[in-house]
């Protein structure tokens, strides 16, 4: 209930409306900031729409890094239910991150096209941030960084993102650590490299998952991350069918293979023996 006090020094429902500066609100969200970053480069209505979706993605790209670096470290520090708060967050903001394109997704060539050419060289695979999620999924890639050369701090940032273990990296030393046979080949691999597939972590998969009582919480870790790996999943596949909506097969902006990467990618899963490990429970 409001504290505040009317003119005459009764008491008031109405809450506080005179700030001797900008309102705690704005100093604290920054709303005037976020608001002000739209600059149009068409005259098409449309474009408002995109720029903001857009916008919208890389602060949940954010978010959701932020959530993925919380629980690799807690992770590393044997803080299980930390991590696991975490990783639940992170589910709830893949689905808003994925709800994301809906504005989009009805999108016609046509009107694509009316303000397509504002891009310029412009596309999503340039994203610092969502690089740094892929990072931590375990997609590594040194050519991704060459983009960001002429950004020294991004550029930074996303060097030591490649060099340090992925979220699933951290996971796998965990699995390790309570005395599963996890091969030394896969815990002393190249971090800077693309995680491959390990028919050795396949085994240990299939047995945690063959005894979910044995280690439950590690059981129940493995389904949590298995829910982050089908949301990414989902992301990749609602970014295909806009795509090829709104643009078919043509080249795609910044000079990328348009669909055709994207098609690529939807096949690929992350977290991999979560999945193929399902076979021999």
């Amino acid at each position: 209930m409001s504290n505040t006090l009317d003119a005459s020094g009764a008491g008031s429902d109405t809450p506080n409306l005179d700030f001797d500066g900008t309102t705690p609100y704005e100093d604290y969200v920054q709303a005037d900031v976020l608001t002000h970053l739209q600059h149009l480069r068409s005259d098409d209505p449309g474009e408002m729409v995109f720029l903001v979706t857009t916008q919208v993605m890389e602060l949940w790209f954010t978010v959701i890094v932020h959530e993925w670096e919380t629980a690799a470290k807690a992770v590393r520090e044997d803080r299980l239910p930390v991590a696991m708060d975490a990783l639940k967050r992170s589910l709830r903001e893949l689905e808003a991150l994925n709800a994301s394109w809906r504005p989009l997704a009805q999108l016609t060539p046509g009107q694509f096209n009316s303000y397509r050419s504002a891009l310029g060289e412009g596309s999503g695979f340039q994203s610092a941030m969502y690089r740094r999620m892929e990072f931590l999924l375990g997609d590594k890639s040194a050519s991704m960084l060459v983009p960001h050369r002429g950004a020294p701090r991004v550029h930074s940032e996303l060097e030591k993102a490649l060099h340090e273990p992925s979220l699933y990296d951290e996971v796998l030393r965990l699995l390790a650590r309570r005395g599963l046979p996890v091969p030394s080949a896969v815990l002393d691999r190249d971090l800077s490299q693309r995680y491959e597939p390990s028919a050795e972590v396949e085994a240990v998969w299939t047995a945690l998952y063959a005894d979910p009582d044995a280690q439950s919480d590690l059981h129940r870790l493995g389904e949590v991350l298995t829910d982050v790996a089908e949301l990414v999943w989902r992301w990749r596949n609602d970014h295909l069918v806009a795509t090829r909506r709104a643009m078919g097969a043509k080249t795609g902006t910044g000079g990328s293979a348009g669909v055709a990467w994207l098609e690529k990618r939807a096949t690929k899963n992350v977290f991999p023996e979560l999945w193929t490990a399902r076979s021999h429970v």
